[in-house]
C-alpha cells in the first residue's frame, strides 16, 4: 500500500513537470514564430520607414528630456555678464520647480521653491505672444534643436526676448531701493538696510556683480533728470545743471532709477501738494515692497540687463526652471553659480 502511495506521489509530480515542460516549450514557440515575423516585417520595411521611425522615437525622447528634465537654452545678450556670457549654451533644470505639462500651458507644483541668488528662467512678462500654437511650435522646434534654430525672430532676424535668465536678487517680505544703481535690502521684520555686496560676501556668494556706469557719469545722469523736470514746469533750467546734463551721453538708459529720482526730487519740490510725485519719490527713498510669493530679478550686468526693473517682481510659480549647467563653448563647461 506505502509502494503505491509512493507511486501516485511521483506519478503526479511527473505530470506537473510534463505541463511546465508543455507550457514552456509553447512559450518559447509562439516567442520564437513573433521573433521571426518581426525580422521579417523588419526586412520587408523600406530603409526610409524605419530610419522616420527611428528618428520619431528619438524626438519624442529629446522632447521629454526638455521638457520635464533639463532643457537647452542659448545666452542671448550680456546682461548676466561675466556669470555668463553671450552665446554661452546652457541647460536649464526644468524639474526642480516643477514642469510644464505641454509648453506655455499647465505647470506642475513642486515642494521646492526658488531661492535667494538662483540663476532663474522665466517668461519675459514684456513679451508679445504671436499665438499659442506659434509659441509651442517655436518652443518644439528650439527644444529639438538644443536652442540652435530659434524662429522667433524679429524683423531684423534678432531672436526674441522670449524667456529672460536672471538672478533672484530679491524675495518675498525684502524691501529695496537702488542707489546710482547699488541694490539694498531691507529684510521683513528689520529696520537695518544691507548692500547685496556686503550681503554676498558675508554668505560666500562669489558671483560678479558687473556696473558700466560710474559715480562720475552719475552726476551727468541725474542732471540731466533734473533737466527735464524744469523742461516739464516750462522753466528754464540753472546753466550749472543744463552744462552737466550735456555730458550724459546716453547714461539714463542704463539706470532709469536713477534718472527718475532726480526728476522728481525737482517736481516734488515744484508741487509739494501733489500725492503723486510724493508717492513715486517715496518708493525710491523709503524702498518698495515685494510682495510674498514674487521674486525680484536682476542681471549680473546691472547696466546692460532689462530686468525687474522695467516689469517688477515676477511670480514664484511662473519660475520655469534654473541654469544648471553651461556645455559650450568647451572651455566655459561648468556649474551655474
Amino acid at each position: 500500500m506505502a509502494d503505491y502511495k509512493v507511486s501516485v506521489k511521483v506519478l503526479q509530480k511527473n505530470r506537473v513537470f510534463d505541463r511546465i515542460q508543455i507550457l514552456t516549450e509553447r512559450y518559447l514557440t509562439v516567442r520564437r514564430r513573433d521573433q521571426r515575423i518581426r525580422r521579417e516585417k523588419e526586412k520587408a520595411q523600406h530603409p526610409i520607414v524605419s530610419w522616420l521611425g527611428a528618428l520619431i522615437w528619438a524626438v519624442w525622447v529629446v522632447l521629454l528630456i526638455n521638457q520635464y528634465l533639463f532643457q537647452a537654452y542659448e545666452i542671448p545678450s550680456g546682461s548676466m555678464i561675466d556669470t555668463l556670457l553671450i552665446k554661452d549654451r546652457i541647460f536649464v533644470n526644468k524639474l526642480i520647480f516643477g514642469p510644464e505639462l505641454l509648453p506655455g500651458v499647465v505647470k506642475l507644483p513642486s515642494p521646492i521653491k526658488p531661492k535667494r541668488n538662483d540663476i532663474i528662467i522665466f517668461e519675459n512678462p514684456s513679451y508679445i505672444s504671436k499665438g499659442p500654437v506659434f509659441d509651442i511650435a517655436q518652443r518644439i522646434i528650439y527644444m529639438l534643436t538644443l536652442s540652435l534654430l530659434n524662429i522667433d525672430s524679429d524683423a531684423q532676424g534678432n531672436p526674441e526676448a522670449h524667456f529672460l535668465i536672471k538672478r533672484a536678487v530679491g524675495v518675498g517680505g525684502d524691501t529695496f531701493v537702488l542707489d546710482r544703481g547699488e541694490f539694498r535690502l531691507r529684510f521683513a521684520g528689520e529696520t537695518r538696510w544691507i548692500n547685496e555686496r556686503d550681503f554676498n560676501a558675508g554668505r560666500g556668494f562669489k558671483h560678479q556683480i558687473s556696473r558700466l556706469v560710474s559715480e562720475r557719469d552719475y552726476v551727468a545722469l541725474e542732471a540731466a533728470g533734473k533737466a527735464r523736470a524744469y523742461s516739464d514746469l516750462n522753466i528754464e533750467a540753472p546753466s550749472s545743471i543744463t552744462l552737466t546734463a550735456s555730458a550724459i551721453s546716453g547714461q539714463y538708459l542704463a539706470d532709469s532709477f536713477a534718472y527718475e529720482r532726480a526728476w522728481l526730487v525737482v517736481l516734488r519740490g515744484a508741487y509739494p501738494q501733489d500725492s503723486r510725485y510724493m508717492m513715486r519719490l517715496a518708493q525710491h527713498t523709503q524702498g518698495r515692497y515685494i510682495p510674498e510669493g514674487r521674486m525680484f530679478p536682476l542681471g549680473d550686468n546691472r547696466d546692460n540687463s532689462r530686468d525687474g526693473r522695467y516689469f517688477g517682481p515676477i511670480k514664484e510659480v511662473d519660475v520655469l526652471g534654473q541654469g544648471a549647467i553651461k556645455y559650450w563653448p568647451l572651455s566655459r563647461i561648468g556649474v551655474i553659480r
